[in-house]
């Protein structure tokens, strides 16, 4: 009996170093509360009918390199990761969306429960004549990011702010995506966020 009990122990353990060493999610890290994202949005109760991600808003990972490489078109929200799928449906257009203004100064901000050695973050906007009833891919997006904050390697504080300007010639409902890029595994972090010009 001991012997199994060593063993399983063993096991669990190995099992933890495995995934740390492969960068896997042991734990989990980041996602933005300004705009509110989705999964903030399911984690405080405003939309309802979220699964997982509503006990766990900040564990959006999945592969960096976006737009390049990431998640595949359709599953951008959720990070690739089906246990979050509800992230990707866009429930008719009917995600509720911050309000905001073409062109306007905007702070972002990303609250975080794990600190990563971080290379960038990068925000990226809807292009005009978007239809938010549909899942978001890389052609609904804007080739470039709006906004990209070099980070150097840094781990940020619990709470991150970025100021920037949001882009001119928007009108109507839009989805930001921000993408948190890990410098020190081959993950990221993503959170959609509805807005409304």
């Amino acid at each position: 009996m001991r012997n199994k009990i060593r063993a399983a122990v063993i096991g669990i353990g190995l099992t933890a170093v495995s995934v740390l060493a492969t960068g896997g999610s042991a734990s989990s890290h980041g996602y933005t509360d300004s705009p509110i994202s989705r999964q903030k949005l399911c984690a405080n109760g405003t939309v309802t009918g979220c699964g997982a991600i509503q006990y766990e808003p900040q564990s959006v990972e999945g592969p960096k390199g976006f737009p390049a490489g990431g998640p595949a078109d359709g599953l951008i929200c959720a990070g690739g990761n089906s246990q979050f799928a509800e992230l990707d449906d866009p429930r008719g257009g009917n995600w509720p969306a911050t309000k905001v203004n073409a062109g306007q100064s905007y702070t972002f901000n990303w609250r975080f429960t794990a600190s990563h050695a971080t290379t960038d973050f990068r925000y990226y906007i809807t292009r005009n004549g978007w239809n938010p009833g549909q899942k978001l891919t890389r052609a609904s997006l804007e080739p470039q990011p709006f906004l990209t904050v070099p980070y150097h390697g840094q781990r940020p504080p619990s709470s991150l702010s970025h100021a920037g300007t949001l882009p001119s010639g928007k009108s109507g409902k839009h989805l930001i995506l921000a993408v948190w890029t890990i410098a020190d595994t081959g993950n990221a972090f993503y959170a959609c966020s509805d807005v409304s010009f």
